[in-house]
């Protein structure tokens, strides 16, 4: 059997943003593109050098409720912390995959060394959002480092792709995410052609870290987000540039989303719910 092949639907440019002394570009919302359901939101910190001494990253104590943070540290190293009682520091190549679920307060900073004396860092936060019947599990946090994630070639050694969570060939990701969703990071060399899933019905998530890439005739450059057609069960992805990518497919939600700052439910009321809970300190409780 012939495998149909995804088309491009639309390009979005990710909007410079930066927070601090952090180069900051965000290419989720777009003008015009609220979601890639169930993707809500990604931030691309980077890259950059910090100097020695530096002051590190500014994500000092905040809440989550109702969905999940994933973040990649591709250069540099994130200390993580919540009110858990889940602590870590992630080295570069590693992922830390955080479901706020019902609600934590956790801080994203960078370590003392890294303070003292600086270096290059790059970092993409994306959020997941969860269905309503997930909103309110419990919280859980995993912080991989990048030993502990499945790195393997594609397509005879033109690609390698670092397998976060989902199946890929007798390939099993070390998450397992609570809404089946397939993640990567997706490395290429110039003038590579790789396939990649993309199974019908399920939303993809592509988005071009660095590098130049091309899908049926379209180029995609770097800080830039590509939304597919669901018209195939694979993308064929050639490489311009050596090229970095964040890859992923999830089935849609496709249920209201209301989102205030850093919570995300399904309405206004359960919004100002999470305020509410937030405020009493209910976000303050260890994990049990």
């Amino acid at each position: 059997m012939v495998t149909a092949l995804r088309t491009v639907s639309a390009i979005y440019a990710a909007i410079r943003d930066d927070i601090a002394d952090l180069t900051t570009r965000r290419p989720l919302p777009a003008p015009g593109l609220l979601q890639v359901d169930p993707f809500l939101f990604l931030n691309h910190h980077g890259p950059q050098t910090y100097p020695a001494p530096n002051r590190g990253l500014p994500f000092g104590p905040h809440p989550h409720r109702g969905f999940e943070t994933v973040t990649f540290i591709l250069t540099g190293s994130l200390a993580h912390h919540d009110t858990g009682g889940h602590e870590s520091v992630i080295e570069a190549g590693g992922v830390q995959w955080m479901t706020a679920g019902a609600g934590l307060i956790h801080a994203e900073l960078s370590p003392p060394a890294f303070k003292e004396s600086g270096g290059p860092l790059e970092i993409l936060q994306l959020w997941v959002n969860l269905p309503g019947r997930l909103k309110m599990t419990p919280p859980r946090y995993t912080g991989l480092q990048s030993e502990s994630i499945p790195s393997f070639s594609l397509d005879g050694g033109g690609g390698v792709m670092q397998l976060i969570a989902g199946e890929y060939g007798d390939m099993s990701g070390p998450i397992n995410s609570l809404t089946g969703v397939f993640m990567a990071t997706v490395k290429l060399q110039a003038g590579s052609h790789v396939e990649l899933p993309a199974p019908r019905g399920r939303n993809i998530f592509l988005y071009v870290v660095s590098g130049r890439i091309d899908i049926a005739g379209t180029t995609i450059e770097q800080w830039h987000l590509v939304t597919l057609a669901d018209d195939g069960d694979a993308v064929v992805i050639g490489a311009d540039t050596d090229a970095v990518l964040l890859y992923g497919h999830a089935d849609p939600i496709g249920e209201p989303v209301v989102a205030h700052g850093p919570f995300v439910m399904n309405s206004r009321e359960e919004i100002e719910t999470a305020i509410r809970d937030y405020h009493a300190g209910a976000f303050n409780r260890p994990a049990s």
